[in-house]
């Protein structure tokens, strides 16, 4: 959410950063809106004011029984009730408007986020790892799996398209990735949390899934959400309460699925595990007091996802994309994208945002003083910065284990840092 102060300030900078990511808003209709609100509550104000004005003379009145006063006052008094209803009626009307106008528009870039509206002017940051050279055509990772207990159409049976059955030693690996990440980044200074994986509709906009995201959610019959990722239940954790600055920087990581209706993306990565209606990943989430500690915060978060893929030794390279590119919440992302050989290319494996103030002031509309935090000695709360990442999408770093440590016989290496998890598995064999 954007503070509507700072739009009034400036609208001239606001509707250029906009205009960076693609976006066009009328910032003229955001100000009247404003303007509109501002009167209807002052309006509130004044008759409630009047009403209790009127309400002292009427007594003083009435003790000195001056009638005809006493009734040109109580006509007063009956006209001001009728009306403030109406006029309370008018600003809450005028407030919901304007919320609806900030809560539709996204965050704005960072000054150092290139230009550009897709993801043809992402820039690469470096290249790490080198990619395997393969005496035979690497296969794709679902040919692969197909022999190694993946078994799409039980998936299918059970519950439809984009499902996976994930059985033996392959069930295993993807087991021993997730508790692989969720050690690494404990030992790395995240706190581990279990979390709910059903959320109310408050806090999902808290994060910017909704209002735009609302056809790539579930939704139970309940009104409560599955969740698209675990940053939601983390970062909303802190709602509805005051940090103390000596708590933070907050550090969190958690496993869970994830459930995403994936609408628009017909015929992109259709089969194997790419793009799964449910799906495991290990995320973590930043909770910071400024702009200076989320610069920092940022780089820690993307060097952390980093060091999972170079302990599997995936070859992998670091983007910064450009402000149309990214997430509705962000204002600077790092992807991670991850050596593909069967594919023959990188994709994104982790994406890693600084939301800036942007989150917590959409948590702060529902819960007054959450998201905020306050420093011993001075008075007043601020805003905390949020940050989220993958480290590291479970099934996305199967598939790159499958697709990298492949044989020309289709087995396929487990990665020495896997080889404590998976119980003296070291290779996944075909049936």
């Amino acid at each position: 959410m954007h503070d509507i102060k700072a739009i009034r300030a400036d609208p001239a900078e606001f509707d250029a950063g906009l205009a960076r990511r693609g976006v066009f808003a009328d910032v003229g209709q955001l100000i009247e809106a404003e303007m509109a609100a501002r009167n209807a509550k002052a309006q509130v104000d004044y008759a409630l004011s009047e009403r209790n004005d009127l309400s002292v003379e009427i007594a003083k009145t009435a003790a000195k029984r001056d009638l005809n006063l006493l009734d040109e006052l109580k006509r007063k008094a009956a006209f001001c009730k009728t009306e403030l209803p109406k006029m309370e009626d008018d600003a809450r009307s005028g407030a919901s408007y304007l919320q609806q106008l900030l809560a539709a528009l996204e965050n704005l870039p960072a000054p150092d986020v290139p230009d550009g509206f897709d993801e043809s002017a992402n820039v690469i940051v470096y290249a790490r790892g080198t990619p395997p050279a393969f005496a035979f055509a690497p296969k794709e990772h679902d040919a692969l799996a197909l022999r190694l207990g993946y078994d799409p159409d039980a998936a299918a049976a059970i519950a439809g398209a984009r499902f996976a059955v994930l059985t033996g030693p392959l069930a295993r690996l993807h087991r021993a990735l997730g508790q692989f990440m969720l050690d690494a980044n404990v030992a790395a200074g995240w706190t581990e949390a279990v979390v709910p994986y059903l959320v109310q509709e408050r806090a999902m906009f808290g994060t910017g899934q909704l209002p735009k995201f609302a056809d790539d959610a579930f939704r139970t019959t309940d009104g409560r959400f599955l969740i698209p990722t675990s940053e939601v239940s983390l970062t909303n954790s802190i709602r509805g309460r005051v940090l103390d600055a000596d708590a933070l920087p907050l550090r969190l990581t958690a496993l869970t699925p994830c459930f995403r209706q994936e609408a628009g993306s017909a015929g992109r990565d259709t089969r194997g595990l790419i793009r799964q209606h449910q799906f495991d990943k290990v995320e973590l989430v930043g909770i910071v007091a400024d702009a200076d500690a989320a610069a920092d915060e940022h780089e820690r978060m993307t060097a952390q996802a980093e060091s999972l893929l170079d302990a599997l030794g995936l070859p992998y390279r670091r983007m910064l994309l450009c402000a149309g590119d990214m997430g509705f919440a962000a204002r600077k992302t790092y992807d991670l994208e991850v050596w593909l050989p069967g594919q023959g290319q990188y994709r994104e494996i982790s994406s890693v945002s600084d939301c800036g103030d942007f989150q917590a002031r959409r948590m702060d509309l529902h819960e007054p003083k959450g998201g905020r935090y306050k420093i011993r000695g001075q008075k007043g709360t601020r805003f905390v910065h949020t940050l989220n990442g993958s480290a590291l999408a479970v099934g996305r770093t199967l598939v790159a284990v499958l697709e990298n440590c492949q044989r020309a016989d289709g087995s396929v290496r487990i990665p020495d840092a896997l080889i404590g998890y998976m119980g003296g598995i070291t290779e996944l064999t075909p049936a």
